[in-house]
């Protein structure tokens, strides 16, 4: 169920009087914001709303549905600065025929047309997505066109989980149950495929200067941080060699080696950086 748009405002501020200095939009399914209170979705409004709140540096969108994006909402990443162009998208599969046993309301040519479309109209957008493999019904030909469709889409971010029954749920109830072994068989492809994907993207940004976003030290004094393109909890970190900034600070620091989910990077000595950077 949606809040408010006033609940969430009152909230937002809040955290940001607190000391927060990255927002995170997120719902079971954002781009649906305010339909069930408005009768239409007014994410766009939430977002730019959210925005003019002083001190938010950063704010982040996750959990978009790739069935309800629209010309507006996509428009955002590009008009507000503050919004991390940083696109959750999870799509579960590429299948048409589990995709429409899922319920999902999309097809693979859909979703490749709005890839195609978020990346030509946002410069730098970082893509995550979700699957999901071994839901019933799932055959061989349709986990290779699901393996297929991640080869050319090059999600920057990937989380893959193995589908779980649940007794009472339709899926649940629905023959051709794949064993668990396929299920795990096919979670490990998926993974080998989405690291040598992951890789490369990142590998794109050594030797780039970023802004970064320190959410910790580690033992032996080096900086936790992430940049734009990382969401935190469910994408890797950015190791920053050099000490001296606290948790919750932003700065800036050079890219200097990639892995497939965490980098590493260094940060020129200069001033501790105040509250408000």
């Amino acid at each position: 169920r949606s809040k408010p748009v006033g609940t969430v405002l009152e909230e937002a501020g809040e955290l940001v009087g607190s000391g927060a200095r990255e927002l995170i939009l997120i719902g079971q399914d954002t781009t649906s914001y305010g339909r069930d209170l408005y009768g239409e979705c007014r994410l766009p409004e939430l977002v730019r709303r959210v925005a003019e709140i002083d001190g938010t540096r950063w704010l982040r969108i996750l959990y978009t549905h790739p069935a309800y994006y629209t010309t507006e909402l996509i428009a955002l990443f590009s008009e507000i600065p503050k919004l991390c162009r940083y696109i959750d998208l999870p799509v579960q599969h590429a299948s048409d025929r589990i995709l429409t046993a899922m319920k999902r309301r999309v097809t693979r040519s859909k979703l490749e047309d709005l890839i195609g479309k978020l990346r030509g109209e946002i410069p730098g957008v970082t893509l995550r997505t979700s699957v999901i493999v071994g839901f019933p019904g799932e055959t061989d030909a349709d986990f290779a066109e699901l393996l297929d469709f991640l080869g050319h889409a090059r999600f920057d971010r990937l989380g893959c989980f193995t589908y779980s029954r649940e007794e009472g749920t339709p899926a649940g109830e629905m023959p051709d149950q794949v064993p668990e072994e396929v299920k795990q068989e096919r979670l490990d492809e998926v993974m080998r495929l989405q690291r040598e994907i992951s890789q490369a993207a990142n590998a794109r940004f050594v030797g780039r200067e970023m802004e970064m976003v320190a959410d910790g030290v580690t033992e032996d004094g080096r900086i936790v941080a992430r940049s734009y393109r990382e969401a935190p909890d469910v994408d890797g970190v950015i190791i920053v060699e050099d000490a001296g900034v606290d948790a919750g600070h932003f700065f800036n620091a050079r890219i200097t080696e990639a892995g497939p989910y965490d980098c590493k990077a260094v940060r020129h000595a200069q001033r501790q950086p105040s509250p408000e950077d």
